[in-house]
């Protein structure tokens, strides 16, 4: 285990040498938090409430959908595709760690960091400027951070199944990008799912798509009953299960067909 901490040290170190980067991307997370806010203010216009929330807590809900994308947001899948071109997988396959375990962890490292040096001080500053409500409740501070970790796990588990895809492809990018476009519409980042249309949410609600940002970010807003959020949080742990045996099986698959286009 100590192996897999020391993965999570480094990959803080290597963002912290090019911290600059997150510090123009708090510039850019709290123009799009603005741009929602007001967007949002339109929309509701006079009205108390939306599909059951306020104008106050659909504000929170983009500031925290989007600040906790940070966290849980991660590259794994494009540095898997990046080794399998450049040859490197084949070196990481014969060194005494697992290789999926350690990318895993690489992503914690990263995810640290920018909770760090980014989600943290983005709060801050949105929190001067546009009107939020942080709750003070202690359990549902809580249920958040337990729910957050579980949408990491969930997003790194599939950016593993679409990484390991380019052991087939070669050539991953095109899927990659449509992963990401997927994940950022489906998983309530743009759009809390409850404002689907009614098939939609009938659709989505068997995807683990909104567990990665829709189920925290309602927690934290208190959009959910204590009930509901423990509801969500058992549907994301049930995912974070139930992901690991196409990964198992893609993983296995994935070895025996591995070619090295670079060394």
């Amino acid at each position: 285990m100590g192996k897999y901490i020391e993965m999570i040290r480094m990959r803080f170190l290597m963002m912290l040498a090019y911290r600059t980067n997150y510090y123009s991307g708090i510039f850019i997370y709290s123009i799009n938090i603005g741009a929602y806010y007001f967007l949002w203010s339109a929309i509701y216009g006079g009205q108390s409430s939306i599909q059951g929330m306020t104008v106050d807590q659909m504000t929170t809900y983009v500031a925290i959908a989007w600040m906790a994308r940070a966290f849980y947001f991660n590259n794994i899948d494009r540095e898997i595709a990046m080794e399998i071109r450049d040859g490197k997988v084949a070196i990481e396959l014969i060194r005494p760690y697992n290789y999926l375990v350690m990318k895993t962890m690489q992503g914690l490292g990263e995810g640290i960091f920018r909770l760090l040096f980014f989600s943290l001080p983005g709060m801050v500053i949105v929190t001067f400027v546009f009107s939020l409500q942080f709750t003070t409740n202690a359990h549902t501070w809580a249920y958040f951070v337990l729910s957050t970790i579980l949408s990491f796990i969930i997003n790194s588990q599939l950016n593993l199944l679409a990484g390991m895809v380019t052991f087939f492809t070669l050539n991953g990018e095109g899927l990659l990008r449509a992963k990401r476009f997927v994940i950022d519409l489906f998983s309530g980042l743009i759009l809390p799912i409850s404002f689907y249309p009614e098939w939609a949410q009938d659709v989505m609600k068997y995807l683990p798509f909104q567990a990665i940002s829709y189920i925290p970010s309602m927690i934290f807003t208190e959009s959910f009953t204590e009930s509901e959020a423990l509801r969500g949080m058992m549907f994301q742990a049930v995912w974070c299960v139930v992901l690991i045996v196409p990964i198992y099986l893609l993983w296995k698959a994935a070895k025996r067909k591995l070619i090295i286009q670079g060394g």
